[in-house]
């Protein structure tokens, strides 16, 4: 991945951290900025949805550094934040099922472990924080695509959780002067997801059934749609807020998606196709907390951080499968 860079000039004399830098999204950024000459990478990652190794091909770069700990512990987030320039904050727990079950942890990782890192960051006077967001917290919103200025009520822990991330970073921004960007994520897919333990997302579910002949389930009639989002165009939204020159481009939140709306019944179709599986899904009940549908208005990202997604559904499907297979088979020889 990665055939060109996202930023103008040279990532040389900058530091970054990373945190959850060891997992799904956090590891491609990673990757990008050893790939183009970062002097400082740092991640934080406690590896309990990260794994050692997503980040094992680093670790004899000097330019990498890794912190294992928790950003629920205030000292370890002010551990990680000494020194670096830029921020990224890829840590949290994911999942609306996982939220739903579980919502004390939920709130632990994603306000609490948020809010943590704002301030370690504030004091650390880094240049730019950079956070993920959740295209959760649309919410109920019926109205599509969804844009930024219009969002409804939450239907999750999960959602709950990342709303308040987004309130926490205006306030900070207004009270600290500190230069934030939210990025409400839509869906995001690609290498390194996994596809093993009981909240992991639906294309890597599909690959794992399809290419391994297990079943698959699609939750729902699969009528419901996603604006699907290959991972290179998430890394994309990080680098280019990390470096953004738009004087009007802070204290905001924007979507990263591609504006395209892919049924996940169709979603399944194309995997079918791509794998050559006869494999047919089972259909189950509908998930809980779940949106229905999903499609964002990304024209804000494009005017002010000059987001470009480069990846659209149908290629990065094909990247994400090529990875899985071969990643299935290195497991197969071990």
């Amino acid at each position: 991945m990665f055939s060109k860079p996202f930023h103008a000039g040279s990532l040389a004399g900058q530091s970054f951290l990373v945190t959850g830098g060891a997992g799904f999204i956090g590891s491609n950024i990673v990757e990008y900025l050893l790939k183009y000459g970062a002097s400082g990478v740092r991640v934080l990652d406690n590896l309990s949805n990260g794994f050692q190794k997503n980040i094992e091909p680093h670790l004899g770069n000097p330019a990498f550094e890794f912190i294992e700990g928790d950003i629920t512990d205030s000292a370890t987030c002010v551990q990680a934040c000494n020194g670096v320039d830029f921020v990224t904050h890829q840590a949290a727990l994911g999942s609306v099922p996982r939220s739903i079950e579980f919502p004390l942890n939920t709130h632990a990782a994603n306000a609490t472990g948020f809010l943590n890192m704002l301030v370690a960051a504030r004091d650390a006077k880094v240049k730019r924080f950079i956070y993920a967001s959740s295209s959760s917290v649309y919410g109920d919103l019926q109205a599509s695509p969804k844009k930024e200025s219009q969002i409804g009520k939450p239907l999750s822990p999960y959602a709950v959780s990342k709303l308040t991330n987004e309130l926490y970073a205006g306030v900070f921004s207004l009270n600290y002067g500190m230069k934030i960007i939210g990025l409400r994520y839509f869906n995001v897919f690609g290498p390194r997801q996994d596809p093993d333990g009981p909240y992991a997302a639906a294309i890597p579910l599909f690959m794992d059934a399809l290419v391994n002949n297990k079943q698959a389930f699609i939750n729902g009639s699969g009528e419901q749609t996603r604006d699907f989002t290959f991972v290179e165009n998430a890394v994309q939204a990080n680098i280019m807020a990390f470096f953004t020159e738009h004087p009007d481009a802070f204290n905001r939140v924007y979507n990263v998606a591609v504006s395209e709306s892919v049924s996940v019944k169709d979603l399944f179709g194309i995997l079918k196709n791509l794998t050559g599986s006869a494999l047919n899904p089972v259909h189950r009940e509908e998930r809980q907390g779940d949106v229905k549908n999903s499609l964002a208005d990304i024209s804000q990202a494009e005017e002010m951080l000059g987001y470009k997604p480069s990846v659209k559904v149908e290629e990065g499907l094909g990247i994400t499968l090529e990875w899985f297979i071969k990643s299935f088979q290195k497991k197969e020889n071990v």
